[in-house]
């Protein structure tokens, strides 16, 4: 259960917030008009801080709750732009198209691909195989990450497929991520991206139906995540 003790507004007026904002892409001063006309006046600086704290919490309850995904991943990196300039987003999908995990890096080279499919693991457990781009650090990410598989016992190692074709759906898939992203106006700090894009790739899975409630709306999702 997340802890809420210590804030000056309830719990449901915070979880609203916060889902408002990574679920429909608006600025935070944006947000502090919305609550205004809803009878709650409250900060930009305030909500950020709510975004900040609670999205990646939320978000890994996301993630222990999800449905189980197919063992054929698709991986690919977009740009999100965090104090004016490029970082990389990596993001993988199942054959599917249901999120998998997601990572943010300042470098996009072999250690941050390593290390992101080293937690997309950890998250998932160990696919089949991969689609993966012509990227030489994606492919030498995942050849150290089969290195380690083999060496430690897992059993088998990842098939590694490299296709744009069948990497289509993870690129097709990035757009909802910068359809939310383009209206924040741009990010600030790096840690405050991070956490942000969190609660975004948590959204997204609710609107996919991976956590498998669609009887409920996706706020009352996005709420019980909390409890």
């Amino acid at each position: 259960m997340i802890d809420f003790k210590g804030n000056h507004f309830p719990k449901s007026v915070i979880l609203f917030a916060v889902f408002f904002y990574v679920r429909y892409g608006v600025s935070y001063r944006d947000l502090e008009e919305i609550m205004a006309e809803r009878g709650i006046e409250i900060d930009h600086a305030t909500l950020n801080r709510w975004v900040v704290k609670f999205s990646p919490l939320i978000a890994e309850n996301a993630q222990a709750r999800k449905k189980p995904t197919a063992v054929s991943w698709r991986m690919d990196e977009t740009y999100i732009k965090v104090r004016g300039a490029w970082t990389y987003l990596y993001r993988a999908v199942d054959q599917d198209g249901q999120t998998l995990d997601s990572m943010l890096s300042e470098r996009r080279d072999t250690a941050a691909a390593r290390r992101f499919f080293k937690r997309a693991v950890g998250t998932n457990g160990v696919p089949d195989r991969i689609a993966i781009d012509k990227s030489g650090a994606n492919l030498a990410g995942l050849q150290g990450l089969n290195v380690i598989l083999k060496f430690t016992g897992a059993g088998r190692i990842i098939n590694i497929i490299q296709s744009k074709y069948l990497n289509n759906i993870v690129e097709q898939d990035h757009r909802f991520i910068k359809q939310i992203t383009r209206p924040m106006l741009g990010f600030k700090a790096f840690h405050s991206a991070a956490a942000t894009l969190a609660g975004i790739e948590t959204a997204h899975m609710i609107r996919k139906g991976q956590l498998g409630q669609t009887e409920i709306s996706p706020f009352k999702q996005f709420a019980a995540l909390a409890a």
